[in-house]
């Protein structure tokens, strides 16, 4: 039971602010409309707000290739490599300058903050080059600036796989494919890695090139000058028109066999009386190999004995790019 006074006191409400604020709230409507009003922002933001499954991050980037000929690893970093880092710190939003120096070339990637505008990064660094091109040093061919982007990273790896040993079968397949993969939506780029490329080889033979007095520099200038095709213009007769070429370019490896390289006692030299043409793969200058793992739940079978017992597997590797 309450005594008069309690009952009074009860009535008149609270007496503090915070009490009197928590009374509005319970004795009115006020509670359910902040609640629906806080609902319908919640789900307007849900859908104006911008989504991206994957955020595209811009880190500015760039290689640098350089060419420095008849150099060690140790001459190309002190004379090429290391003035170029210097240079390219100055930049203003560089972030981290690195190289990889080797024989007769070095290669210096520029990173810039992320966030910076990739084209002004760019004009940045090739603004920095330009002025300091009087301190590039003796020897130095040329270089090449190849911006890298998030792009230029494969997102999809193929890897076809055959049972014998012919990598140039495989690389053909591959190369195929390619042209297929060009047709796709959205891809961007798809490229061949492994195998060996069809190659035109000569092997020079010395006693003969000797005996015609003839050089290895003679054969090359010989096989320039006749891949090449140029117009020398039109001749209109007879409301006809005729197109005149100086040359015609190299189709066929059998072409090579009837090239004139050089005169001999009054007799013309043809390429195939010093040279033995091959129409074969390339040398082998990498290996792919391919493996099953663990967590593939296959079972027990005769690819896995490539990838534990070292054994080449013979395989190539095709990488494609898609456009965002």
């Amino acid at each position: 039971m309450l005594t008069p006074s309690e009952e009074a006191d009860l009535n008149e409400g609270p007496k503090d602010p915070l009490s009197h604020i928590v009374r509005i709230f319970l004795e009115s409507n006020l509670s359910i409309i902040l609640v629906v009003f806080s609902l319908i922002v919640g789900v307007a933001a849900l859908l104006i707000t911008p989504r991206e499954e994957d955020p595209q991050i811009v880190v500015p980037m760039a290689d640098i290739y350089v060419n420095f000929p008849g150099h060690s690893a140790a001459e190309v970093e002190q004379l090429a490599a290391s003035p170029l880092e210097r240079v390219l710190y100055q930049i203003d939003g560089v972030e981290y300058v690195y190289s990889m120096s080797r024989e007769n070339q070095a290669i210096i990637t520029v990173r810039f903050y992320v966030g910076e505008d990739r084209e002004r990064s760019l004009v940045k660094l090739f603004k920095k080059i330009d002025e300091n091109l009087d301190k590039v040093p003796p020897g130095v061919t040329g270089w090449v600036v190849k911006p890298v982007e998030i792009d230029d990273v494969p997102v999809t790896t193929l890897t076809i796989k055959g049972a014998g040993n012919d990598t140039n079968a495989l690389r053909r397949m591959g190369e195929e494919l390619v042209e297929r993969l060009a047709e796709v939506p959205q891809v961007s780029r798809a490229e061949v890695i492994g195998g060996e490329p069809r190659t035109v080889r000569l092997n020079i033979d010395p006693e003969r090139l000797q005996g015609y007095r003839l050089s290895p520099l003679e054969i090359q200038r010989a096989i320039q000058g006749a891949n090449v095709s140029i117009p020398a213009g039109d001749l209109t007769a007879n409301d006809q028109t005729i197109r005149i070429q100086t040359a015609s370019a190299i189709s066929r490896p059998e072409q090579l066999n009837e090239l004139v390289v050089g005169v001999f006692k009054e007799h013309p030299i043809f390429l195939k009386d010093v040279v033995t043409i091959e129409d074969s793969p390339a040398e082998v200058a990498s290996f792919v190999r391919h493996g099953w793992g663990p967590a593939r739940g296959f079972e027990q079978h005769d690819a896995e004995a490539d990838h534990t017992t070292g054994r080449p597997s013979q395989a190539v590797l095709i990488e494609t790019d898609e456009t965002l």
